[in-house]
């Protein structure tokens, strides 16, 4: 039982994490209309400026806000000198423009941090084990992942409901032109939604840091989970990036987790954690194409 609360955390931490980096990507996508392949570099950016800014001043704390600060500013630049050119374009020029920044960018952090990945230790004061349940115990650190990233949900859902911005982001999601003719700098909309985007992707890799390593690269694997977790929930809705996160984050951790384990009660150990291995990989795409069956435009569309 405790294994099983345990990985259902897991999943929960991992969904948290989906849910910062499908949130600015539903937004950018629902409101701008640009797919954007170099979101994950704005994950990698804000775990590697961590990284560098927690070394030179020997504090985790003071290296977060340089993190975030990085990306949003990266997301800002990205918007203004490349982005901005591609709306009037087809999605395969944004495909293969946002394709050769995820290049750059790699390239990048690979000159001026290396090939070898940087590994960070969790603050002295969350690296502990917490007691969650009599005779079970979790890291601590993970814990504070689920309840920061549970925080940011609920105030980014305080941004888009209750606020002037988060209204015109509403409405630049449904009906753009009717914003525009209200005479709304779309511009600058844009470029906050872009850079807000970017903020939480950033906070993302900063808080992945100390779980998986910062090394180039590491954007575009995460990359793809919350692709699906957009596709999942609906093209520019938060609550269903939300909902759709927790739900492939659940899913991808129980099946990795267990899969090997019941398929030994029908096969060889080898033969079980290589079946289980490749079902567990591919579960959240059989999942997607499920929810696609049932909702052809996702769990919470934005548009109905």
């Amino acid at each position: 039982m405790s294994l099983l609360i345990e990985q259902i955390l897991n999943g929960v931490q991992l969904g948290v994490a989906l849910f910062l980096l499908a949130a600015g990507l539903t937004l950018i996508f629902g409101i701008m209309g640009v797919i954007n392949l170099a979101h994950g570099s704005l994950y990698m950016i804000g775990a590697f400026a961590m990284a560098w800014a927690s070394a030179r001043t020997g504090s985790f704390w003071l290296g977060v806000p340089f993190g975030l600060a990085a990306a949003a500013l990266t997301g800002v630049l990205m918007e203004v000198l490349i982005v901005r050119r591609l709306y009037a374009r087809d999605h395969l020029d944004q495909v293969l423009v946002t394709y050769g920044l995820i290049l750059f960018f790699n390239q990048m952090a690979t000159i001026i941090f290396g090939r070898q990945p940087l590994f960070l230790a969790p603050p002295a004061e969350l690296s502990g084990f917490v007691t969650v349940l009599p005779g079970m115990q979790y890291p601590v650190y993970r814990l504070v992942i689920i309840l920061a990233g549970l925080f940011v949900a609920i105030g980014l859902y305080l941004l888009i409901a209750r606020t002037r911005i988060g209204m015109l982001v509403r409405a630049g999601a449904t009906h753009r032109e009717m914003v525009r003719a209200l005479g709304v700098d779309i511009k600058l909309l844009y470029t906050f939604v872009f850079a807000l985007g970017a903020l939480l992707a950033g906070f993302a890799g900063i808080m992945a840091g100390p779980l998986y390593g910062v090394t180039a690269g590491m954007g575009e694997q995460i990359l793809i989970l919350t692709f699906v977790v957009v596709v999942i929930g609906g093209v520019g809705s938060i609550r269903g990036a939300f909902y759709g996160a927790l739900l492939v984050g659940i899913v991808d951790t129980m099946l990795r987790a267990f899969m090997p384990g019941l398929l030994r009660h029908f096969m060889a150990g080898q033969e079980a954690d290589a079946m289980g291995g490749g079902i567990g990989s591919m579960g959240v795409y059989l999942l997607m194409a499920l929810v696609l069956a049932i909702k052809p435009k996702g769990l919470f569309p934005a548009h109905g």
